[in-house]
């Protein structure tokens, strides 16, 4: 995942910060009107609805937003959205998963196809990457919320599986600990948590690579170029890939 942490620090320096919230904000208001539509509007009684409204919350979206949401599915005026998952290969074979929800299977699937073949990439079968993550829950820790250990050790209590301690490099990536788990037991391990550590950075379900690519300079541009094209789409909720990118590359992008 390291690579996709640097992703965010790349958007960051891009300045585009505007814009990429505002796609953040309705991404993800799609998937609390989602969340709420499948299950209770009650986010106490619906974990998914639980934790959609928690990741909205720390990427700081209004609680009107949050709230409107809720009433849209409630209301009974929300799209149908079905849940989708692209699978395919971008520059120098980096394996990338695109997790879209559409009301126009055709649309979306058109879409994404061309954006992968616009960027050196290519759309696979369903399966023909996934082979190469694990679906799992994770959930984050300002460094504010103890030392190593003390993470480590509410992480085992809460029936977390591993903890990872980044700390950072600046105001650009001020680190966090990073907290593993199945991703049947995230509502479960996140509740846990908060009650040892308090109110967690984000709780959310996360493809994570059990193998990565090292990608030079000029893969690594052509594929932040596909993740921003993937990730501009409204369609696309979220993209992840297993690429690793050097300190020394990362300094050139």
């Amino acid at each position: 995942m390291a690579g996709h942490s640097k992703w965010a620090n790349i958007q960051h320096r891009k300045g585009k910060q505007d814009k990429i919230r505002a796609k953040v904000f309705s991404k993800l208001s799609k998937e609390i009107t989602v969340a709420a539509k499948m299950g209770d509007p009650d986010p106490d009684k619906n974990p998914r609805l639980r934790l959609a409204v928690k990741e909205a919350k720390s990427n700081s979206v209004p609680k009107d937003v949050i709230e409107r949401a809720i009433k849209k599915a409630v209301g009974g005026d929300a799209e149908n959205y079905e849940e989708i998952r692209y699978e395919g290969y971008g520059p120098n074979g980096v394996a990338v998963i695109v997790e879209a929800m559409t009301d126009n299977r055709n649309r979306t699937a058109s879409s994404v196809r061309s954006l992968f073949a616009k960027h050196g990439g290519n759309l696979g079968e369903t399966g023909s990457v996934a082979f190469m993550f694990e679906r799992k829950g994770q959930v984050s820790y300002p460094l504010s919320a103890g030392d190593a250990d003390t993470v480590m050790m509410a992480a085992i209590e809460a029936g977390a599986e591993d903890v990872e301690t980044n700390q950072g490099d600046g105001d650009e990536d001020p680190g966090a600990h990073i907290i593993w788990c199945a991703d049947t037991d995230l509502s479960e391990v996140s509740n846990a948590l908060e009650e040892a550590l308090g109110e967690s950075l984000s709780a959310k379900f996360v493809w994570r690579p059990s193998t990565t690519t090292e990608l030079g300079l000029e893969d690594a541009q052509k594929l932040m170029k596909l993740i921003e094209a993937l990730e501009d789409d409204d369609d696309v909720q979220n993209v992840t890939a297993n690429f690793e990118i050097s300190d020394e590359v990362m300094a050139q992008l």
